[in-house]
């Protein structure tokens, strides 16, 4: 699916900020920034790739914290009053 089509179809733009332990050193924490288009609230495109973290990944997982923003709203889309001809 196109990023447009999931915009259209209620996913917004998801960023969450992943602090996690590091596997050699656990009491160090490090960042991992993911971005990606979801579903708000429940975030199923997150939650699989943090399904995937715990199950296959060494760096146990500290926090995440998550902010998103719906790009387009049906109040910006408006109809034009003008039109143009090309040609």
């Amino acid at each position: 699916m196109s990023e447009m089509e999931k915009i259209l179809q209620g996913y917004v733009l998801t960023t969450a900020e992943i602090l996690y332990h590091l596997p050699d050193y656990p009491e160090f924490l490090q960042t991992y920034i993911w971005q990606e288009y979801d579903l708000a609230p429940r975030y199923p495109t997150l939650k699989k790739f943090l399904d995937f973290w715990e199950a296959e990944l060494d760096g146990p997982l500290h926090s995440v914290r998550i902010a998103s923003k719906k790009l387009i709203s049906p109040s910006e889309l408006r109809y034009s009053s003008a039109e143009y001809l090309v040609n």
